[in-house]
């Protein structure tokens, strides 16, 4: 992360790096809750379309249930259409 940023989208590059640490340690309920925080209590950051893909993927693969990849499809759908990471959820969709 390089550059500066308003304290809101400092601290959601912060969770979300701590989320990405979470899931390459496989601790996926973990990470969930780091990308949730993000997407939820953050949603008007920048880091937010990204947190909330990947709480969708790693709820999958903590449970391995595919309706979490959906929901995250639809969330990032509905409040992210334009955003690199609906279009690469879109598959979940279907």
């Amino acid at each position: 992360m390089e550059g500066f940023l308003p304290a809101d989208d400092f601290l959601a590059q912060l969770d979300l790096g701590l989320g990405k640490m979470h899931f390459q340690r496989g601790a996926y309920a973990d990470a969930e809750k780091r990308f949730r925080s993000v997407c939820e209590a953050r949603a008007g950051s920048g880091a937010a379309p990204e947190a909330c893909y990947w709480a969708g993927v790693a709820a999958y693969k903590a449970g391995n249930d595919p309706a979490p990849l959906k929901a995250a499809a639809k969330l990032l759908k509905g409040r992210y259409p334009d955003s690199e990471w609906s279009r690469k959820a879109s598959v979940w969709d279907h």
